[in-house]
């Protein structure tokens, strides 16, 4: 799933088809602000829908991926995978409930915290975008009551509003890069055709980039 532009686009649009907006009518500078508000809502929905995907995905990599090797590696464990064996063999029901009440909540532990380990970056990632794209929101809306009260006192309106739009700087294009970034991070996570490292080390690569364009915004 690509959002690239994310919708970031439509905010500097606005701003330019603002420039013809004649002197004697404030008030559509005004409601531009109220539009501004609700584009800059439809956007943070729209990149929490997007981290939402990559958190099902990262627990769909935990569930087909991490559970199964770290199941195997707990049941190489001599002791244990020879206790099973002879609860399996006697086939005694108690006995291999007792066994699971033992082992499983440490085994249950083992995979939250794992996944808690896995997601943590991506919730770091979220947030740390989401408060950019506010401050950018933030900007513009400060801008465009500069410019509403350019049309009340300004004659010049375009001239003034070029000047203002050069002073934005909303970020569509790094945050449309942080979002694909994202993606491919983790799309790498998840994909099996690199089997050559084990998920341990393919969880610990996810953390680190995810944390590297995390410290790059």
């Amino acid at each position: 799933m690509r959002l690239k532009k994310l919708g970031f686009l439509i905010v500097p649009c606005l701003f330019v088809g603002c420039a013809s907006i004649p002197p004697e009518a404030p008030e559509l500078s005004t409601e531009l602000g109220k539009r501004i508000s609700a584009i800059e809502e439809s956007n943070i929905k729209l990149l929490n829908k997007f981290f939402d995907q990559k958190r099902e995905e990262v627990d769909k990599f935990i569930e087909n991926e991490w559970i199964p090797e770290f199941a195997e590696n707990i049941f190489s464990n001599e002791k244990i995978s020879r206790d099973w064996d002879v609860i399996v063999n006697e086939n005694n029901k108690k006995d291999r409930l007792t066994f699971i009440i033992k082992l499983g909540p440490k085994l249950q532990k083992k995979i939250n915290d794992k996944r808690l380990e896995l997601i943590k970056p991506l919730d770091l990632l979220e947030r740390t975008i989401e408060k950019e794209i506010r401050m950018e929101y933030t900007q513009a809306k400060a801008i465009n009551n500069s410019i509403s009260s350019l049309l009340l006192s300004a004659s010049n309106v375009t001239e003034n509003r070029n000047r203002y739009l050069e002073m934005v700087g909303i970020t569509d294009g790094k945050i449309g890069k942080v979002i694909d970034k994202t993606d491919d991070i983790v799309s790498e996570l998840l994909d099996k055709g690199k089997d050559a490292s084990d998920k341990a080390d393919k969880a610990k690569a996810f953390i680190s980039n995810v944390k590297s364009l995390r410290d790059s915004i």
